[in-house]
């Protein structure tokens, strides 16, 4: 009977540390939270998405996490990288790095989006979704950057090495959503800029960064969830817009909206990937079908797919969300060639 009660109390003690230790972890690795004024999608503490759709919560991701059923992925290690991109680009011209991951190069500006070098998506990197496949270009590789956009603050869009690593070696004006910027400048970031939701940032007097909606959420802790914004943005130019959703779920009147009123788009980079289970992913992650119907309508000529082969951090298998976008093109009537999947390291120019 006493080894039994002693048996007890250790359990109690050693569930009660490790609850102790997640919390005090989840408040050190929490960014701060945004201050300012009341808007009809911040409430003083928290932002709210188009609609209100919310991500799932805490029991709903236990329910997933016990009852996952993953495709297959293989890890790559050997890998060719693509050639180095081009030192600048007066016609627009897009390099795919990887997951969320793009240069595009325009009227001699070289902008990088949600930018991942880091082997894993995670605030540790002893744990959480590894790297299945090295990044398409060296770092070393890289043009001089300019601008660096970030849709939010999750792992695999505000990776924390990779920023430092660009702010040493290019010194970018960095471009986020509100409250992000004050986490970057902790980071020692020194150029930081903020947007609100159709705020614009000019560029020169013939290029401009729009911010603009998405239905996602934002956080890195336990205590800042939702506290910072997160969005998409609009690259404008007198020879042809270019769209960047970030990482979104889908809305037809939020996308219908952005089209009228910052369309049409000669590209968009759009998400295909993380959407398998629907029932807990599609709030916050796009499938390739309403990828699809994304890009109809946002009115955009050509669409390049994102967020996909990368990290696993879904179900669906590696090559599954390039299979569903071909069936979703398909169905839906629009040409293979008006939606790409890049190989990671594959430039093109957008003529």
């Amino acid at each position: 009977m006493q080894l039994v009660k002693r048996i007890m109390l250790w359990t109690i003690m050693i569930v009660f540390t490790f609850l102790l230790c997640s919390l005090g972890v989840g408040v050190y690795i929490s960014a701060p939270k945004y201050t300012g004024v009341l808007s009809y999608h911040f409430n003083g503490r928290q932002f709210k998405t188009p609609g209100g759709v919310k991500a799932k919560g805490f029991w709903d991701v236990l329910k997933w996490s016990f009852n996952r059923n993953r495709g297959s992925w293989k890890t790559r290690s050997a890998y060719n990288y693509g050639d180095p991109p081009p030192q600048e680009s007066d016609s627009l011209r897009v390099t795919f790095i990887n997951h969320s991951t793009f240069l595009l190069q325009m009227d001699g500006i070289n902008i990088l989006t949600d930018p991942v070098y880091s082997k894993r998506t995670s605030p540790f990197q002893w744990a959480g979704p590894k790297r299945m496949r090295p990044p398409g270009i060296r770092f070393e590789d890289l043009p001089p950057i300019h601008y660096v956009i970030i849709s939010h603050n999750h792992y695999d869009h505000l990776d924390v090495a990779t920023v430092k690593r660009l702010q040493e070696a290019h010194k970018p004006t960095f471009i986020s959503p509100l409250g992000v910027g004050q986490y970057m400048q902790r980071l020692g970031l020194e150029k930081t800029h903020d947007l609100d939701w159709w705020q614009e940032y000019e560029v020169n007097e013939y290029v401009q960064i729009q911010s603009v909606p998405a239905q996602h959420f934002s956080g890195r802790g336990m205590l800042d969830r939702d506290a910072t914004l997160w969005c998409g943005y609009v690259i404008k130019r007198s020879q042809g817009n270019v769209y960047f959703a970030g990482d979104t779920g889908y809305n037809p009147k939020m996308f219908v909206e952005i089209g009228q009123r910052s369309g049409p788009f000669r590209l968009a980079l759009i998400p295909i990937g993380a959407y398998l289970p629907r029932w807990f992913m599609s709030p916050i992650h796009t499938s390739p079908r309403e990828a699809v119907m994304i890009h109809k309508d946002v009115q955009s000529q050509q669409s390049i797919g994102i967020h996909y082969g990368t990290f696993a951090l879904a179900d669906e298998g590696e090559e599954q969300p390039i299979d569903d976008l071909k069936k979703a093109l398909s169905a839906q009537q629009v040409p293979e060639d008006a939606f790409w999947t890049m190989t990671e390291g594959e430039g093109r120019t957008i003529k």
